[in-house]
């Protein structure tokens, strides 16, 4: 096939891989433009545009998508199909007719949960058990569209948002070669639009412990948010990154008290306590938990947050 292909971060990048591998045509890359990065605020491509060059296809990231020269490109390419991944704009009623066979969007959730921009993240946060990939022939709606195929995989208890997003990026682009192989015997199934949930795009905020919930709520909280924008409390007044976590076997008190602080790191929360495996002050690098605690003299009874 003739494929136009929409993405932007490094989750898009297997899938791009992935289609010229098995053989498409690949007849442009579009991305968001440039951005400026670090403390030099130097210049950065996004990670399809990177690829993209060394594999020496044509790129695109317009500024402007609903009228002018980028819409009036994507109409002359005469594409069979766009695949779109994680993009991150809205795509218009015109860019959305242009493909022969219109446009294919790989998500990361088990639709209709977790629409939106953040679905990793809020997968793991809230708990959830299963996660997963789906295809789906796109509306003008937010991750409204018809389903084609789904990629179910199972989320380790322990397992952090950023380590849920390295192996969907995989099975991702596995899916999606697979839909374009069946797509004319593939029947589109309907979203249940009762059962959606929304996975707003994520802030600083939503990193913040909140020591008085319990423990599985605390710990979800922490991985669900690593490694962006990474959870966070205070520790005497300063800021402290909690990296990663496990929900304690035993241990309660008043939430944020430390319970345990040599072998171990332990604070209670609402309900139960949690394990600090990894945490990070600021100016410094992240280190175990343990030796956090021997480092900075860390006394039973004191109180994050």
């Amino acid at each position: 096939m003739r494929v136009i292909f929409m993405g932007t971060p490094d989750f898009a990048v297997p899938t791009l891989d992935a289609l010229v591998e098995a053989g498409h045509e690949v007849v442009g890359v579009v991305a968001r433009p440039d951005k400026r990065h670090g403390r030099g605020r130097k210049l950065q491509s996004p990670p399809t545009i990177v690829r993209a060059r060394e594999l020496g296809l044509v790129t695109k990231q317009p500024r402007a998508i609903k009228r002018g020269p980028f819409p009036e490109w994507v109409e002359s390419v005469e594409a069979d199909i766009a695949v779109v991944i994680a993009y991150g704009r809205i795509l218009t009623p015109r860019l959305l007719a242009a493909p022969r066979l219109g446009c294919v969007n790989v998500h990361a959730s088990l639709l209709p949960k977790y629409r939106g921009a953040a679905p990793i993240h809020w997968a793991v946060i809230n708990g959830e058990a299963r996660s997963g990939v789906t295809t789906m022939q796109m509306d003008v709606g937010l991750d409204t569209g018809d389903m084609l195929l789904t990629a179910e995989t199972p989320i380790g208890p322990d397992e952090t948002a950023g380590q849920l997003w390295d192996r969907l990026k995989v099975s991702g682009a596995a899916l999606l070669v697979e839909t374009l192989d069946r797509y004319g015997d593939i029947t589109p199934t309907a979203q249940d639009h009762s059962a959606s949930t929304h996975a707003p795009m994520l802030e600083k905020s939503h990193g913040r412990v909140d020591w008085t919930q319990p423990a599985a709520v605390v710990h979800n909280r922490i991985r669900g948010t690593n490694p962006w924008p990474g959870a966070h409390t205070t520790f005497r007044d300063q800021t402290l990154k909690l990296w990663t976590s496990t929900v304690a076997s035993e241990g309660s008190g008043a939430p944020g008290t430390v319970l345990e602080c040599k072998k171990r790191l332990i604070v209670a929360c609402g309900d139960g306590a949690v394990q600090l495996l990894s945490v990070q002050r600021a100016g410094k690098r992240a280190q175990p938990g343990e030796v956090f605690a021997q480092g900075t003299r860390l006394q039973l009874g004191e109180v994050l947050g």
